[in-house]
Formats: C-alpha cells, structure tokens, sequence
C-alpha cells in the first residue's frame, strides 16, 4: 500500500468535496505561460492546473515499467509529485530517472516524457515544520492550494519526504488522441 500515493500524510486535509479547484484557486506560478507551455492548448493547461491525478511511470533496475497514481502540481512549465522518501517511485527514479506522466481520461490524452530530479529533505522526527525549507515555496504553495496539503510533511516518522521534479523533456498526445 505504501504507494498508492498519496495516503493520508500528517498534516493532510481532505479537499473540498463540494467542488474541484479552479485555475483561479492555484497560486499565479501554477497558470503561468513559460516556453514548456506555450505551445499547449489552453484546455491542456487548465487540465494541467485543475486535475487531480495524475499516472506517473518510472522504471524498476529490471527495466520493468512501475505505474502509480499521483498527486501533483505543474509550476513554472515543470510536473511536481510529492512522495514518500522511502517509497517504490522515489527508489526507481533515483536509479533511473526516466519517467512518463499521463492525466486521467483517454478522450483527450495528456501525456509527458521527462527526467525527474529529486529534491531530498532529510527525515525529520517529530518535525512540525516538515521540509519547506528544503523545498521549493511557490511549489509548496501550489500544493497547498490544490489539495490542502502541506507536501513537506513527512508520512511516516523518519522517512523523509521527496519532491519529483519533471521538466517537460517531450509531449505525447498533448490533448488529442492519436
């Protein structure tokens, strides 16, 4: 179970149930244009800010492919996913850190190549303040505002936390099926 992610960190609240976020509900950094991004579709990017779920493959050593759903947040042209330190995604990214992000719904596919950079924060027993520190704040904030979520806050005590960072290396099926 470890990662189906996102479990109920400490420190989570669950989102409003009475509708989904908004472009407008995410920070400015969330929504900017960048040269990532110019190109897309404007309902791409407004998928890009509002979906929730995203499908992020990274390999096994073995070279077998490791699929998960995660929470995430596009900011500044550039995928963030926050993960446990521990977790199967972060150990198969650090070895090899080809991934492929994917939104939810096949009628107009999402889908992006990259290599993820892992931002490490060190584990933090019994830390209230989590990694904000170490991590990225308008990243951080973006978290915070899609999903009520502090994404520095460790899971597990002393597993540390980790943040995927994914430029955009290439768009496959950015928005319409092929």
């Amino acid at each position: 179970m470890d990662d189906l992610h996102p479990q109920e960190p400490h420190g989570h609240r669950p989102p409003r149930a009475d509708r989904s976020p908004t472009a407008a509900d995410l920070t400015p950094a969330a929504t900017d244009l960048t040269p990532a991004t110019a190109h897309l579709a404007p309902a791409v990017r407004e998928r890009l800010a509002t979906e929730r779920i995203a499908w992020l493959c990274t390999l096994r050593p073995d070279g077998s492919p490791h699929v998960t759903p995660v929470w995430f947040v596009f900011v500044r042209g550039t995928w963030w996913i926050g993960a446990d330190g521990g977790s199967v995604k972060a150990r198969n990214a650090a070895h090899d850190p080809r991934v492929s992000l994917a939104l939810e719904g096949g009628e107009a596919p999402v889908v992006a190549e990259g290599r993820a950079r892992i931002w490490r924060a060190p584990a933090e027993t019994g830390s209230a303040t989590g990694s904000a520190s170490v991590f990225p704040p308008d990243v951080v904030a973006a978290f915070l505002a899609k999903y009520d979520w502090d994404v520095t806050l460790p899971h597990r005590p002393a597993s540390g936390r980790v943040l995927f960072e994914v430029p955009v290396g290439r768009w496959l099926l950015a928005g319409t099926a092929q």
